[in-house]
């Protein structure tokens, strides 16, 4: 049998196929002196709990105390950051994000819309082509499946796949982790439902998971409440379908209070990447792209992973040894990952006008 590192390196392989262009291990002095004039960084949307972005944050802050690190908004959606840098296009103040994490159907939107300016980190070459922009207006960061975290304490039997969900026992348990008309992980929690019918990615899986959610809402099943750790724990959502990296730092937040279980679906596994962006209107780009070379650099790549969170540049750094055995051992098992289906920017993109323009008439429910 492969060990488990050879498995995770060859699913990741089979999916993002990157380059080994050598990596440059330090941004340049000018562009820190640039950063460190403007004083400030402006983030959006980064939750900490969220592919260990607590420990990016504080990483950067340490490496560069003369940057003050703003926090907007941690629970928005990606359609909320688009939002914010169109609301704030002529603002340079506090409100004004610097850089965007959306999900990947975004990316291609907001630089038809002249929302980002281009930028091409140290470390370009080792994300896979497949998830980045050709002219660097935005670029892929990490990925992860649809799973469901399960608080057991009020649910006896774990569900093993999408129709489980549909059960009598299930009433009143069940919710995304976000509103589907706005949030990128709510939105493919729909397109992964519809998957689980059979449905291709596109519209057709964005109205087949309508259906589904419409099934699972007359049923009495549906919740709708945004789940996050603490509805878990509360009872409010018990079951919740949410990112892997997301329902497994939520297990370690708990720490057994509840005991949660979170399991991939065994059909409809889906896999999304979300991309990083600089703002067109960033009041501080060049602390931006110091934040890019951040993300980028083997450290910030590792502290996603130790996050639970696939990096861009996982493959590379794997090849090159650069990712600790225990980051690797920490991860759920490989054979999870093989059945994941990695939707286009087209596919998504189709799924989400199909999500977004349908949930209020198809499904009716009211997430907040």
């Amino acid at each position: 049998m492969m060990s488990r590192t050879r498995r995770l390196l060859s699913l990741s392989t089979a999916i993002l196929v990157a380059t080994t262009a050598i990596a440059a291990a330090e941004p340049s002095a000018e562009l820190v002196e640039a950063a460190k004039k403007e004083g400030m960084l402006t983030t959006i949307a980064l939750p900490h709990s969220w592919c260990g972005y607590g420990d990016v944050i504080a990483s950067f802050k340490a490496k560069y105390p003369e940057i003050q690190v703003n926090e907007l908004n941690p629970d928005a959606g990606s359609a909320d950051e688009v939002e914010a840098i169109k609301a704030n296009k002529d603002n340079k103040g506090p409100q004004a994000p610097d850089v965007v994490d959306v999900g990947l159907a975004f990316g291609p939107q907001m630089k038809a819309e002249g929302l980002l300016q281009p930028y091409k980190v140290s470390t370009w070459d080792e994300i896979p082509d497949t998830i980045k922009d050709a002219e660097g207006y935005w670029y892929g960061d990490y990925y992860g499946v649809l799973s469901f975290i399960v608080n057991k304490d009020l649910v006896k039997n774990t569900p093993a796949d999408w129709a489980d969900l549909l059960k009598p026992e299930y009433a009143a348990q069940v919710a995304l982790a976000g509103d589907p008309r706005a949030s990128n992980q709510a939105i493919l929690g729909v397109l992964a439902a519809g998957l689980s019918k059979g449905a291709k990615p596109g519209e057709e899986s964005g109205k087949a998971g309508l259906e589904y959610f419409a099934e699972l809402n007359k049923a009495g099943n549906f919740v709708p409440v945004i789940a996050k750790a603490g509805t878990i724990a509360q009872g409010a959502t018990p079951i919740a379908i949410a990112w892997d990296y997301n329902a497994l730092a939520w297990r370690d937040e708990l720490k057994d209070n509840p005991p949660v279980e979170v399991v991939v679906p065994k059909s409809g596994v889906l896999a999304g990447v979300y991309v990083q962006g600089i703002s067109a209107y960033a009041p501080h780009p060049n602390a931006a792209k110091l934040w890019m070379e951040h993300l980028y650099s083997d450290e910030g790549q590792n502290l996603w992973l130790k996050g639970y969170c696939h990096p861009a540049r996982f493959n590379a750094m794997v090849k090159a040894g650069k990712v600790p055995q225990e980051l690797i051992d920490a991860l759920p098992p490989a054979e999870s990952y093989e059945a994941a289906v990695f939707p286009t920017v087209e596919e998504q993109n189709a799924n989400k006008a199909s999500v977004t323009g349908g949930w209020d008439g198809v499904v009716g429910a009211n997430v907040q």
